[in-house]
């Protein structure tokens, strides 16, 4: 799945209602909104987000449970000081040396611990899913472990630790209720995330996420609707909805359709401008969604279409059920229909049994396909799954391919991006770039196809707040987005739409 889905700048802009740092890793924590006598509630709580969007969506969740059991989300100055009373790390298991990662920063934590006793530190997320037992043994001063599955749970386990001061383990197996029935502190008000489905039902030997997500289940798409709708009411102006694998909406009960309906359905809500969606799984790319895409007025032209390996060979052995001519034609007739498209994709480097023909493989798609950007990854072994258990590749083998790589896509990056350059585009603003933005007027966001913006104002013109769009002229290219410093007695756009 896309990590990408926010960058640092677009999460620096938002820091007052939740989130920063790398898009990797998030630390969630929201100005007070439940205040009491003393300011703190139960306790002030921070929360720490490793991996993608799924995980920084679930914080989303973890977040409203805590504030809606009597917690307080930490200031930005009372995270900076390590003055919170629960500490919530929310794990990842896609990411190379996830466990090690997971209580690497468990450990970093004790350390807050023994400057602040009562601090409370909750796991939980996919490791937690996948180590249960394993965590409170290893790490006894961890008050909580939960899952991706009961994230309602926490405040009762952290109310038991409490009253027993030992580790409280909880992990459920089975979902009983959608984490998207529970309430929800946004990371952002202009821009959310809701959650079409749970779970993946592909068996990919690479990876670990039906292990820890379970089997796919959809929502209603009322409930869908209902909550994108509330979404809007509550100032929302860009809605991205996520599932490990969309496109597959709806077929649990017969309907292949049912994701495009889904599409147009946005397309009728009143207030909502922008809609995008991760990640479709490419075997299930079918020709009604990208009519839904090219008729429906906000859907946005952009897409994430993970390739994985250009190699027929390797994607066998990944199981992906496709293989790269339909790969291909499937992005031939999504052009077709949507010239402007923006294509992103994933690329694993180095998957067991990897031969340089092979690889070579990959590069002559990557070549046809110019994806717009990538996110590649050298293979890191997953416990538990099929290709772990493979012989692996020498790294420095691994390493040569992946810079090869790395610089051929970079070169297709930079000349996509070349060609904004003269074009007007709308820009819908996310955040601002820095503590002299006041000074410079300069304003950051995506145009409708995805593509990162920075934004010079020109004296004299209106400086645009979060959730406006600009139209300006794109003036230079950069290596991974575009600068607009417009100059309208030239000529050029700049006009501000609130």
């Amino acid at each position: 799945m896309n990590e990408d889905m926010m960058t640092e700048a677009e999460r620096a802009s938002i820091t007052a209602t939740g989130v920063s740092g790398p898009s990797s890793e998030v630390d969630l924590g929201m100005e007070a909104t439940v205040p009491d006598a003393g300011g703190r509630g139960k306790g002030v709580f921070h929360i720490h987000t490793l991996g993608c969007q799924m995980n920084v969506h679930d914080s989303e969740r973890i977040a409203g449970v805590l504030e809606a059991n009597g917690y307080v989300p930490a200031t930005q100055e009372q995270i900076d000081s390590h003055d919170f009373d629960v500490i919530v790390l929310n794990t990842c298991a896609v990411r190379e040396n996830a466990a090690e990662r997971m209580y690497g920063t468990i450990g970093l934590f004790n350390r807050i611990k023994l400057q602040r006793p009562n601090l409370q530190i909750a796991v939980g997320g996919c490791m937690a899913q996948l180590d249960r037992e394993t965590i409170a043994k290893r790490k006894p001063w961890v008050a909580a472990v939960f899952g991706t599955k009961n994230i309602e749970d926490l405040p009762k386990l952290l109310e038991q630790n409490r009253l027993t001061d030992k580790p409280q383990v909880r992990i459920a197996d089975k979902l009983e209720e959608f984490p998207s029935e529970l309430p929800a502190a946004r990371a952002s008000r202009v821009s959310s995330w809701v959650a079409i489905s749970v779970g993946c039902n592909n068996t990919c030997t690479f990876c670990i996420v039906p292990t820890t997500r379970g089997k796919e289940r959809d929502r209603r798409a009322g409930d869908i609707l209902a909550e994108v709708r509330q979404c809007v009411a509550d100032g929302a102006k860009e809605v991205t909805l996520l599932g490990q694998n969309v496109n597959s909406f709806g077929y649990g009960i017969g309907d292949r359709y049912a994701f495009s309906k889904l599409l147009r359905a946005c397309g009728d809500i009143e207030g909502l401008e922008r809609v995008r969606f991760t990640s479709p799984h490419p075997a299930a790319f079918t020709d009604d969604v990208i009519a839904a895409m090219a008729e429906t007025p906000n859907v946005m032209h952009q897409l994430h279409f993970p390739l994985q390996s250009g190699s027929d060979r390797i994607l066998r052995a990944m199981r992906r059920s496709y293989r790269s001519a339909k790969f291909l034609d499937i992005l031939g007739r999504i052009r077709k229909a949507m010239p402007d498209a923006q294509i992103s994709t994933d690329i694993i480097v180095g998957f067991p049994g990897e031969t340089e023909e092979d690889f070579q493989a990959t590069l002559d798609v990557v070549r046809e396909a110019r994806f717009s950007s990538a996110f590649m990854f050298i293979y890191s072994p997953r416990p538990g799954t099929p290709a772990a258990s493979m012989p692996q590749i020498p790294r420095d083998v691994v390493q040569d391919r992946f810079d090869r790589l790395v610089a051929l896509q970079e070169k297709i990056t930079e000349e996509n991006l070349e060609g904004f350059v003269g074009r007007d585009v709308e820009v819908m603003i996310t955040g601002k770039l820095g503590k002299k933005d006041s000074d410079t007027h300069r304003v950051t966001g995506r145009e409708r196809t995805g593509v990162l913006v920075h934004i010079g104002v020109p004296e004299g013109e209106p400086v645009p707040e979060i959730g406006d769009f600009v139209t300006v002229t794109v003036t230079h290219a950069g290596r991974h987005n575009l600068l607009a410093d417009p100059d309208p007695s030239a000529g050029q756009t700049y006009s501000v739409r609130h």
